[in-house]
């Protein structure tokens, strides 16, 4: 007997409806206010065609973290713990519907092909030690972002510009910071962690630094500077393979 036969007879014996499955609505209304909800509040980390950018995109792909409706519409209500990615507290329960139905439609635009080589991609990112601070499926350091399934979470031109500008578009999380011991050494790096009484700090050799608060003369934070290098001198050709490389990129580690 098939798992899905086996759940209705069970429900049926214990006297309950099976679950329901998530109805998004398909009016043409709904649409039309769930297009403007999501530009309100969505589209400028996703792109206004769902394109991408800070957030991940939507458009022409199947969502990771949303396999079906009803997880579309969790995500939305609730946003995704440990991301940048907020809950809309502030839409009603029809409106998360609506935005919901309009980002399943972006689903059906056709994706652009990223141009260059991902294959040369990989070397040029071995060959500037890329691995030093970034983690692929478990592998590399841990001072900058996993870059694992970058290319869900990216677009393509926001890649490019992390890469020849690190600083014009920083995660809400990431703090640089410089800690003068009281010893006299200074440590200048990612912020990894911190509470009342330590820190934890990533350099830009991938090497972890750990202190009590009480063996910091100085802690000074650097906001909106970054640890990771310019790479604007690549020719545009590298850019191209380095970006279709990190756009490959889907798998979480």
């Amino acid at each position: 007997m098939k798992p899905l036969v086996i759940l209705l007879a069970a429900a049926a014996a214990f006297g309950a409806d099976p679950p329901a499955r998530e109805k998004l609505p398909t009016s043409r209304a709904d649409l039309e206010n769930g297009e403007k909800l999501y530009q309100a509040n969505c589209g400028l980390c996703h792109g206004t065609k769902g394109d991408g950018g800070r957030g991940a995109v939507l458009a022409g792909r199947k969502l990771s973290r949303a396999a079906d409706d009803a997880a579309l519409v969790k995500v939305i209500e609730e946003g995704v713990r440990g991301t940048e990615m907020p809950g809309a507290w502030q839409l009603s329960a029809r409106e998360s519907r609506q935005v919901a139905a309009f980002v399943r439609s972006l689903s059906r635009v056709s994706s652009k092909p990223v141009p260059g080589d991902p294959s040369r991609g990989a070397e040029l990112y071995a060959r500037n030690h890329c691995s030093a601070c970034h983690t692929i499926r478990g592998l590399g350091g841990s001072a900058g972002p996993d870059l694992s399934d970058t290319g869900l979470r990216r677009n393509p031109a926001f890649l490019r510009t992390s890469l020849t500008d690190p600083e014009a578009e920083l995660p809400r999380s990431y703090q640089l910071v410089s800690i003068r011991s009281n010893s006299g050494s200074t440590i200048t790096g990612a912020r990894l962690s911190e509470d009342s009484f330590s820190i934890q700090v990533g350099d830009s050799s991938g090497k972890v630094h750990s202190f009590w608060k009480h063996e910091i003369s100085e802690l000074k934070k650097e906001r909106g500077k970054s640890a990771m290098p310019s790479y604007k001198q690549l020719s545009s050709a590298d850019l191209d393979d380095l970006v279709a490389y990190l756009s490959s990129l889907k798998e979480a580690s």
